[in-house]
C-alpha cells in the first residue's frame, strides 16, 4: 500500500487534526490509512463517511467509536443515509445503505450522524464537504450551518427532510426565509462545485478543472470569495482530485473508485500540511 508522506513530521505538529476525505464506506481503507496516522492524533472528517463502499456499517461505528478524538461534517450522502432512514427519500441503485439501517445499533448510529455539524471552524481551517458560496464569510457559514443543524437535531427533524431536496432557489440572497434558505445552505455546503461570480450554482457538471460552462468556475477561484482569509477543507469533488493551497485543502481522492484515501494536518502553515496517502481498491466503475 503505497504512503506519501510530503513533509516530516516534527514535535509541534503532532497535535494538529489531520482532515481526511471522503470515506464512502470503505472502511478497509479507513483501517489503513489509521495505521499511518499518530495514534492519538485529532482526526477531521470532510463528510460522506457512507455509502457507494462496501461497508458503510462499519465505517459508520468506527467514526462513532472515535468520537472523542474525530469528529466529521455532514456530506451529501450521509443526510441522503439520514432521509432514507426517515422514510421521505428512496434508496438509490448504487446505495449501500442496507447493514446500517438493519443494524441493532442503526438509531443510536443515526441520532449521533444528526447531531453532526454541516461546518466546523478550527483555528484558522473551515471545514464543509464540498464549498462555500463566494458572498458567505467564515462566520457566517457557521452561522448559517447551524440553522441548519437546529432543524437536524429537532423533533420534526423527517418533516425538514423531506422538503430539503432540490436544486431551487440555485443562488443566496439575504431575503431568503425557512426551507428555501436552508436548501441553498444545504446545497452549497454538501453539493457545490461550480458557480458564478454571483454564487448561481451550477448541479450538473461533475467533471474536473476546465469543463465548466460558460459563466462558471469553481467555486474557490471565485474572485473576491470572502473566505479567502481561511483555509478551506473540502471533500466531494473526486475528480478534480488533491488540491493543496493556502486557502485550500480538497481531499476527495476517489477512495470508492478505485484512487487513494487522503489525510492531510492541519497545519498553521502550509508548508507543514503533511499529506498521507494509502491506495484503495476500486469498488464502484465511474463509468457503469
Amino acid at each position: 500500500m503505497f504512503v506519501n508522506r510530503l513533509h516530516s513530521e516534527s514535535e509541534s505538529e503532532s497535535e494538529s487534526p489531520f482532515a481526511i476525505g471522503d470515506l464512502q464506506g470503505c472502511s478497509p481503507s479507513l483501517r489503513d490509512l489509521l495505521g499511518h496516522l499518530p495514534s492519538e492524533a485529532p482526526l477531521r472528517f470532510v463528510g460522506d463517511v457512507v455509502n457507494r463502499g462496501p461497508a458503510s456499517m462499519e465505517t459508520l461505528r468506527t467514526v462513532h467509536a472515535m468520537r472523542i478524538r474525530a469528529e466529521t461534517v455532514l456530506g451529501n450522502h450521509d443526510i441522503h443515509l439520514l432521509a432514507v432512514a426517515a422514510g421521505v427519500r428512496k434508496r438509490g441503485k448504487s446505495d449501500t445503505l442496507d447493514d446500517i439501517l438493519a443494524a441493532s445499533d442503526c438509531e443510536e448510529l443515526l441520532t449521533w450522524l444528526r447531531h453532526r455539524p454541516l461546518a466546523l471552524k478550527e483555528n484558522n481551517f473551515l471545514l464543509v464537504h464540498a464549498g462555500v458560496l463566494p458572498q458567505w464569510t467564515a462566520t457566517q457559514v457557521i452561522d448559517l450551518a447551524q440553522e441548519v443543524e437546529a432543524q437536524l437535531q429537532g423533533p420534526n427533524w423527517q418533516g425538514f427532510l423531506a422538503d430539503i431536496f432540490g436544486n431551487t432557489p440555485d443562488r443566496w440572497h439575504d431575503g431568503l426565509r425557512g426551507i428555501e434558505r436552508h436548501r441553498v445552505v444545504v446545497n452549497a455546503l454538501t453539493r457545490l462545485r461550480y458557480c458564478t461570480v454571483d454564487g448561481v450554482m451550477d448541479f450538473k457538471t461533475k467533471e474536473g478543472l476546465g469543463k465548466a460552462r460558460d459563466g462558471f468556475m469553481p467555486w474557490f477561484d471565485v474572485p473576491g470569495r470572502r473566505t479567502g482569509d481561511v483555509t478551506v477543507a473540502c471533500g466531494h469533488w473526486s475528480t478534480l482530485g488533491l488540491v493543496m493551497r493556502p486557502d485550500l485543502m480538497a481531499l476527495d481522492t476517489g477512495c470508492v473508485w478505485g484512487g487513494k484515501l487522503t489525510a492531510a494536518r492541519m497545519a498553521a502553515d502550509p508548508a507543514e500540511r503533511t499529506v498521507v496517502q494509502v491506495d484503495c481498491p476500486q469498488y464502484c466503475d465511474p463509468l457503469a
